[in-house]
């Protein structure tokens, strides 16, 4: 280890992976803690992979991404009547964590704080840290749906503070921030001059008529907010591994610069399937007709489990559902649903310290399994009564 230093020394792995390592060693498991759906890529989607291939777009692309590619994410996504401009405001990253990385290097500066919520996805703060920042963690609650609440985030500020995340659809909770509370950090981050990091990964699985406001589209956001997305969840893309920013020009520019010092640019292949998948919407709804349904089934089945005692979810793949009441951590409860029924959820105090006392479950497996995996947390629920 003396070859190492000491940032890297205090990387630890991150109780998903973990989870998984245990239950890899063993047979007949059903998961419910994956963050990824679990269909292939639309065939139409592999098809222009390989299309593209096979006109010898394999070579490297321009740092920030293909041109086209980028003009595609400004004119057909949810960003279109932003008019971000794709020669200066886009950059194509290395997925939505690739993008987060190049942020927080360009970003900040040892001491500066970000402010994040809790319970939220545990590999922001691992970021954060490493690229000598602070994560200050905003608590949230249950009795709140576990949104980030303005009077809460506006007590952590201090002189230090830089940035504030948000990541709506959430991950773990399923909740989605309402246009109100968003309007309201918005008129927050103005007042306090904050950055605001928007996590938007998951804004193309909303259920219940439910909207995913874009917090750069409120007065004075556009040009302090930097956007986040993939095409990970919403189009069944998690390993090709193509994400983008749209932010302000400058910083912007810099990730480009950092990019090309680090990895050059995202995979040709994939940035030409990408261009394609934007013409073809009907993906992400379908995709997001499976994911009701599975909710539908998640919900409906934990709702007969006495002891457990589930939010609603309106959007992502994730439920964030209460075990407090049957006495044990949510770390030992996991460790035993797995070893005595073979089932993988996920600690909730993997995500923070607010996310003890619940379990977050991912509807990312089939109907079948899915069934199946709840018939088994009741069979494990019945035990610690």
């Amino acid at each position: 280890m003396k070859w190492i230093n000491n940032k890297a020394k205090g990387l630890k792995q991150g109780t998903i992976r973990a989870m998984f390592d245990r239950a890899n060693k063993m047979s007949d498991v059903i998961s419910l803690g994956i963050g990824e759906p679990d269909m292939p890529t639309p065939k139409l989607i592999c098809d222009a992979c390989k299309e593209a291939l096979d006109k010898g777009i394999t070579h490297y692309t321009p740092n920030a991404g293909m041109l086209a590619f980028r003009q595609a994410i400004a004119e057909k996504t949810y960003l279109k009547d932003l008019h971000y401009d794709p020669n200066t405001e886009i950059i194509v990253t290395n997925g939505g964590m690739g993008a987060l990385s190049l942020l927080f290097l360009v970003l900040l500066n040892d001491g500066d704080e970000v402010l994040i919520q809790d319970p939220q996805w545990l590999n922001y703060v691992a970021q954060v840290s490493y690229c000598g920042g602070i994560a200050v963690r905003v608590p949230t609650d249950l009795a709140h749906n576990f949104e980030m609440q303005p009077e809460t985030i506006e007590n952590c500020i201090t002189p230090r503070t830089k940035a504030l995340m948000i990541n709506t659809p959430n991950n773990p909770t399923g909740s989605v921030m309402t246009r109100e509370t968003m309007q309201k950090i918005a008129e927050l981050a103005v007042k306090h001059d904050l950055l605001v990091i928007s996590d938007d990964v998951y804004n193309t699985l909303l259920y219940a008529g439910e909207e995913a406001p874009c917090i750069a589209a409120f007065p004075g956001m556009k040009e302090r907010t930097v956007i986040i997305n993939s095409f990970s969840k919403s189009y069944a893309m998690t390993g090709w591994r193509i994400g983008y920013v749209a932010g302000p020009a400058e910083i912007v520019d810099r990730m480009t610069k950092c990019q090309e010092n680090f990895n050059a640019c995202a995979n040709a292949p994939g940035q030409y399937a990408g261009t394609i998948a934007l013409d073809h919407p009907e993906l992400c709804k379908e995709l997001c007709r499976i994911f009701a349904r599975r909710r539908d089934i998640l919900l409906n089945g934990l709702s007969k489990i006495n002891g457990i005692h589930c939010n609603q979810p309106t959007g992502a793949f994730y439920a964030f559902a209460d075990i407090s009441g049957f006495g044990l951590s949510s770390v030992d409860f996991c460790n035993r649903l797995l070893e005595e029924q073979k089932v993988v959820c996920i600690p909730g105090s993997a995500f923070g310290e607010c996310g003890e006392g619940f379990i977050r479950i991912a509807y990312t497996c089939s109907e079948e399994d899915l069934s199946e995996a709840l018939r088994r947390i009741e069979c494990f629920c019945k035990t610690l009564a």
